[in-house]
């Protein structure tokens, strides 16, 4: 089923996708995230993405969070480097009610003080629970080491410091600045009209919002080559080497995408989880990673070995390297990891919440909804040939940043 799109009277983009389900999904996804901050606020975003649920002009708090969950649907939200989104998942029949409440939460919070002193703490246990993590937390000090000095770099959760120092007035000047109407889409997927739909967002969203125009930092390039190494009290050694990569909007993310699956993407026949895991068993957890965001892109792999291993993991993976970046992909097992990652994109259409926020996410950096029949396309298009280029580029060992976390 073709995705629909619709212009309310000022400025939000909606974007509509048909599905006979017992459960309809939508959410409001604002082109603002951790990147937007200025210098000392970091963490805003997700700390603004917590408080929009601390009470509204006419709800309170528990007010908020009863809306949804008593007639048994849910209510979330999440920040990216990016993007925030506030979402749903309901029975069609309180497709309104849902409607209503995301309206009502991001546009009209209070954000109480009292409120907002309350969930810093809240935060803060957050960042603790993360900094418990080292399988998590290395990729936040792998991209601040990647992008240092730059928004991009910065934690999305932001920092004890940073969190202290929030107050109500610099919620709302980000929002004020970011949540701007040509910023902003709003997503469904479901078995109501077109029309249903359209009528419902336009009675709740179309008087509400701002205009202005976005202003987002840019990150041309990486500070350079750096290999770290920190000292921690874990069990594990865990490692993480990458490089700047591709944005959203390069004809090279293709290449890299199918690269990256082929490489150490989720499917177990992976080539770093078959080489290094199946034939060794020097690590249980190892991948690789690429994330495009709308100006450049970054690329990773990662692996947790016990420290007698690591040294020889780190080789088999530059050995790994080496094949993609001397050895051109047969026509035969081209075809194969096309399937592969076709395959696999095929059954992430399954969840039709995630349907719902990548056709939101299409939306707002392309201007249009996303297509699968169109990825497909992208991806039967990729040579062997690309795919020799960009793993000399992104593989390149002159640019390829390091961190490692040392067992103590």
């Amino acid at each position: 089923m073709k995705s629909l799109t619709h212009v309310l009277k000022n400025g939000i983009r909606m974007v509509y996708l048909e599905n006979q389900s017992p459960v309809s999904h939508c959410g409001l996804m604002v082109g603002a995230g951790s990147r937007n901050e200025v210098q000392g606020k970091e963490g805003l975003a997700h700390f603004i993405e917590h408080v929009l649920f601390k009470g509204t002009k006419k709800r309170k708090a528990y007010q908020v969070l009863n809306r949804l969950e008593v007639v048994g649907g849910e209510l979330n939200a999440y920040t990216t480097k990016e993007e925030t989104c506030v979402h749903a998942s309901f029975m069609p029949v309180h497709f309104e009610r849902a409607v209503e409440l995301i309206a009502d939460i991001v546009f009209n919070s209070e954000f109480p003080e009292k409120e907002i002193e309350k969930e810093k703490e809240v935060v803060i246990d957050e960042i603790n629970s993360y900094m418990d993590n080292p399988m998590e937390q290395i990729y936040d000090d792998f991209e601040c080491l990647i992008f240092k000095g730059k928004p991009l770099g910065n934690p999305i959760l932001g920092t004890h410091k940073s969190v202290k120092a929030y107050t109500r007035k610099d919620i709302l000047r980000f929002m004020k600045e970011n949540y701007i109407n040509q910023n902003i889409v709003f997503s469904y997927t479901g078995d109501l009209s077109f029309q249903n739909v359209v009528a419902v967002v336009e009675k709740y969203f179309s008087s509400n919002g701002h205009s202005g125009k976005l202003v987002k930092s840019k990150t041309t390039s990486a500070v350079g080559k750096s290999s770290v190494t920190e000292p921690k009290k874990t069990i594990q050694a865990h490692y993480i080497a990458g490089s700047l990569a591709y944005s959203s909007h390069s004809a090279k993310r293709f290449p890299l995408f199918l690269m990256n699956n082929i490489l150490g993407g989720p499917g177990m026949n992976s080539r770093l989880n078959m080489n290094i895991r199946e034939k060794y068993g020097f690590t249980y957890h190892i991948e690789s990673a690429y994330v495009p965001f709308t100006d450049c892109g970054l690329f990773n792999i990662y692996l947790a070995t016990e420290r007698k291993f690591l040294e020889k993991s780190i080789k088999l993976v530059d050995k790994e390297f080496d094949k993609l970046k001397q050895n051109r992909i047969g026509s035969n097992q081209l075809e194969r990891f096309k399937y592969q990652l076709k395959g696999q994109i095929a059954i992430s259409q399954e969840n039709k919440a995630g349907v719902m926020l990548n056709n939101a996410k299409s939306l707002l950096n392309y201007n249009k909804p996303l297509n699968i029949e169109e990825v497909f396309r992208k991806i039967d298009e990729v040579t062997s040939t690309q795919i020799l280029e960009v793993a000399n580029e992104v593989l390149n060992a002159s640019q390829i940043s390091s961190l490692l976390y040392d067992p103590v």
